[in-house]
């Protein structure tokens, strides 16, 4: 463990230049007294670090001192997957190794490279979770990982979306992040599920499992999803959308709603509006949904959603009449 932190220093400076013991320990995830006594074990490793002091002093290499160990571990590879993910990495508990293996990399680019991808970093950042949403707890996440990684069955204390409780054996198979959220897909009782990671409360491991060939994550979680999006939304309300409504789907509606819109939306009428069939959910979220789009959208069918979204306007022109 100290051998790669000595590493990570020594390419820390590499590549970055004078540093602080302060900036140093924030990198590392360590203390400064840690610091100061790996800068002393790489000096007496005849390694040639030099303190500037006073203070706009920090740590440097002296006379462009260059090394070439930069050769990844299996946890480093693997973690460069998720080198565009800082935040899933560190969920994963893989942040601290995805960033010794992307100092590696650096290290071994030539000095023009190494400069145009630190600008990339500087210049793009990818923030994944959507607006408005709470952080959710991810007690076992670094544990289902590691079972991903091992193929190793788990016994779960898991939570439904009402709350019940039910214990499954699962065979995890990999883990998908979607919007901010993680979800397992798993093999149980011979079938492929989904699980929401953040509502598993207790899991023990239960064994070995053979991983069935030829598994394709993408290809699943895409038919999953599918499927997930027809239960949600079983009904279609045929519609009438005036301009400024089209332009109001995919913001009240979605991805669902915009791809309904492509898919289905007319061509607009001599007043600009256009029917189209909108994917609905059941029940009383489909009027609120509805209702969103005020005085730009017509429920044209079915009759009793027509009927529900009239009374409700009916209702609010009471209220502020």
């Amino acid at each position: 463990m100290r051998a790669s932190r000595l590493l990570s220093v020594l390419l820390l400076l590499q590549n970055r230049g004078r540093m602080t013991a302060d900036e140093l320990a924030s990198e590392l995830e360590v203390s400064v007294r840690t610091v100061y006594r790996d800068i002393e074990a790489l000096a007496e490793a005849g390694v040639p670090v030099y303190a500037d002091r006073g203070r706009s002093g920090g740590y440097r290499l002296v006379g462009g001192y260059r090394t070439r160990l930069t050769g990844l571990s299996e946890e480093e590879a693997r973690s460069l997957a998720l080198a565009g993910l800082p935040v899933a990495a560190a969920e994963l508990g893989l942040g601290t190794v995805l960033a010794a293996a992307q100092l590696k990399l650096y290290a071994a680019l030539p000095e023009e490279l190494r400069t145009r991808a630190g600008q990339v970093a500087e210049r793009f950042y990818l923030d994944v979770p959507g607006w408005h949403r709470g952080i959710e707890r991810l007690d076992r996440l670094e544990e289902v990982a590691d079972a991903v990684w091992r193929s190793r069955r788990l016994k779960v204390t898991y939570r439904r979306w009402d709350d019940s409780v039910v214990e499954r054996v699962l065979e995890p198979l990999g883990l998908v992040l979607k919007a901010g959220n993680w979800y397992l897909a798993a093999r149980c009782d011979g079938s492929e599920r989904t699980y929401r990671v953040s509502r598993i409360d207790e899991l023990a491991d239960d064994g070995g499992f053979v991983r069935p060939d030829g598994f394709d994550l993408a290809g699943y979680w895409r038919q999953w999803s599918e499927q997930f999006e027809r239960r949600m939304f079983p009904r279609v309300a045929v519609v009438r959308l005036s301009p400024l409504g089209r332009d109001l789907v995919p913001f009240y509606l979605g991805a669902v709603g915009a791809r309904a819109l492509r898919e289905s939306g007319g061509e607009p009428d001599e007043d600009g509006w256009s029917r189209v069939e909108l994917p609905v959910e059941p029940g009383a979220p489909a009027l609120g949904e509805l209702l969103h789009f005020g005085a730009e959208l017509e429920v044209l069918e079915p009759a009793d959603l027509r009927k529900q979204v009239a009374e409700a306007v009916a209702r609010m022109g009471a209220l502020y009449g």
